[in-house]
């Protein structure tokens, strides 16, 4: 993509909705400018008004979302922000359907499902979809219906794959926002998405915008906390002093939103060797580690022939609080791990460089341990970095993000994979 100027020239524009306009950018080929306005509504603009400041609300809490998704490896059409009301995206072809995930039952979901009571957790979170046309209310769809639609959008039909790989992502999607939520001691109770075809690429991302009219966000898990659009929604007059706290929720959520692409914790694989000759094997660790944003430090020491140098490396990155994560890397008789594991409260992961001739026999000395010893083997580099990377993601959202989402994008790969194979053997 060529560089883009800070004054971009606007072409025709290609659609205009209640809260944005979209254009087109002559200077960047197969891009769009989105523009917020300082407009929200509800009930299909039954209600609307001017909030004046909202488009800059708005684009921040956009931009940050994306971005968070985007790093942690999640396809969308966003490309970065270009001024306090507007961000620069991939042109795509919009498929006329808002996804919805629930993880608490409220809202619209309990009219149409008499009998639930308000809080009624979904686990795992529930999907459902809802065909965009104001006139009809937006009707709730099934997925045979949007299959059945034959939708074709930039060349690509939306069959049984597409509507499967939008599922797939909408649930990722939200899990992914659920978690960067909680260290703010927030509830992401539902979420909207919308999904288009990249006009370049051909393929489905994540598009349009998230911001505060997208979700139902509950500070502390407490609906009469609510700082979403639902406290617009919920008035029964519309008066400055309303509106004003509606602005206010907003402003928070954005101020807060910048804080989901801030880490509460960082933390670091050390890789200890037991032989400079083993450095090939835990460059492949680290560069995994990276993968997944994680620090990645490499030393060497022999349990064997400098135990006492081996502890002290160990009581270095003991001393700074700084969650760790040991990978032992040792040949032949693997002394390393279990010497760090029964000397360490930190997590230590084997992860032998076998030979061919030998591995059989070496393994085992990473496998059986004496007892009080709780170190786990991993034989491939890459495995132990994600071993790794799960321990930390416990309690780091950026690390989970990335996880989840490289989950979803090899399920897409196989699932697109198998649709290309039933179409070269039909």
């Amino acid at each position: 993509m060529p560089p883009i100027p800070s004054e971009l020239k606007l072409g025709k524009k290609i659609n205009e909705g209640k809260t944005k306009a979209v254009y087109e950018l002559p200077s960047l080929p197969g891009c769009v400018l989105m523009q917020s306005k300082d407009q929200i509504t509800a009930g299909n603009a039954a209600r609307k008004d001017l909030m004046e400041g909202k488009a800059a609300i708005s684009n921040a809490t956009t931009s940050c979302v994306f971005q968070l998704l985007q790093e942690s490896g999640i396809k969308t059409a966003f490309v970065r922000k270009h001024s306090n009301t507007a961000f620069i995206a991939a042109h795509c072809e919009m498929i006329p359907i808002e996804w919805v995930c629930r993880r608490i039952a409220t809202g619209s979901f309990l009219k149409r499902n008499p009998g639930v009571k308000e809080g009624y957790r979904f686990n795992p979170p529930k999907i459902e979809m809802f065909y965009k046309d104001d006139a009809a209310n937006d009707p709730q769809w099934s997925e045979e219906q949007l299959i059945e639609a034959k939708f074709r959008f930039a060349d690509l039909e939306i069959g049984q794959t597409e509507v499967d790989i939008m599922a797939h992502s909408t649930q990722a999607i939200f899990e992914i926002l659920e978690r960067a939520w909680q260290p703010q001691n927030c509830t992401l109770v539902d979420m909207k998405v919308e999904f288009g075809v990249n006009v370049t690429t051909k393929e489905i991302v994540l598009a349009d915008v998230i911001d505060n009219d997208s979700w139902r966000l509950w500070p502390s898990g407490d609906r009469k906390q609510q700082k979403d659009k639902q406290s617009y929604r919920d008035l029964k007059e519309v008066t400055p002093e309303a509106l004003l706290m509606v602005k206010r929720n907003f402003e928070w959520v954005a101020e807060r939103v910048e804080l989901l692409l801030k880490p509460q914790t960082q933390g670091r694989v050390v890789v200890l060797m037991g032989s400079p000759s083993d450095v090939d094997h835990c460059e492949k660790i680290k560069k995994a580690c990276g993968s997944y944003g994680i620090p990645c430090e490499l030393r060497v020491t022999s349990a064997h022939k400098g135990p006492d140098e081996t502890l002290r490396i160990k009581a270095e990155y003991e001393g700074d609080a700084v969650p760790t994560i040991f990978v032992a890397v040792a040949g032949r008789s693997n002394g390393l791990g279990p010497v760090m594991s029964g000397n360490t409260a930190y997590p230590v992961i084997n992860c032998p460089p076998l030979s061919a001739e030998w591995g059989a026999q070496d393994v085992w000395s990473s496998l059986r341990l004496p007892s009080g010893l709780g170190c786990s083997t991993v034989l491939s580099p890459e495995g132990a970095a994600q071993f790794a990377a799960q321990i930390l993601g416990l309690n780091n959202h950026f690390v989970w993000a990335k996880l989840r989402a490289s989950m979803l994008n090899v399920w897409i790969s196989l699932k697109q994979a198998d649709k290309k194979m039933r179409e070269c053997t039909s």
